[in-house]
């Protein structure tokens, strides 16, 4: 059985947590308890300018921001990636400043692990074309791996990916979710007249 994970990362320095765009972190409540809030559907932290200005200041390079010419090499290689690793690449969308891909994979991986392949290929496949920032990296440390349990969540997910992405450089999606995309699409007009 196919597990469907929905794979972001943000590209090193553009977004650090305190950003008015929303983080996933580590934060104090207001009793000073450890929280993060990683919940898919709930608000996400935002707009904390103290702690974005200690994280900005602590940044070992400038940020790194990604062009079209980058993100078409990024898709292919989420592509090859996924032929090579015996998954099913479902979606993936390159922003400026992050990346979100669906994949279904065989079994129940480690999500680290697909996270970890996915920005070591990309490394790969972008030091082809620009070079490595002196950082020694185009990505944050981390990134968000949430799994999309079922199809309803694998259908919102590619609608997500796909259609919500403010700005995208580049988008790539199976044939199969192009009946689902237009049904969205279709929605919108319904909803709007």
């Amino acid at each position: 059985m196919d597990r469907h994970w929905l794979i972001t990362w943000t590209c090193y320095g553009t977004r650090v947590s305190g950003d008015a765009h929303g983080f996933v972190a580590n934060v104090r409540d207001d009793d000073g308890n450890r929280v993060i809030h990683n919940i898919p559907g709930t608000p996400c932290d935002a707009n904390m300018p103290l702690l974005e200005a200690w994280m900005r200041e602590r940044l070992k390079d400038e940020p790194v921001s990604l062009d079209h010419c980058d993100a078409a090499v990024l898709i292919g290689q989420f592509q090859e990636t996924a032929r090579i690793r015996r998954w099913t690449l479902q979606a993936a969308s390159v922003m400026f400043d992050h990346s979100h891909v669906i994949v279904s994979v065989p079994g129940d991986p480690d999500p680290q692990s697909i996270l970890e392949t996915l920005k070591s290929w990309a490394t790969r496949a972008l030091k082809q074309y620009r070079p490595l920032p002196a950082n020694g990296t185009f990505w944050t440390a981390k990134g968000s791996k949430r799994i999309l349990p079922n199809d309803d969540a694998l259908v919102a997910g590619v609608v997500y990916v796909v259609k919500k992405q403010p700005n995208p450089h580049s988008v790539w999606y199976g044939a199969p979710w192009q009946q689902a995309l237009d049904a969205y699409e279709r929605s919108l007009q319904t909803d709007g007249a």
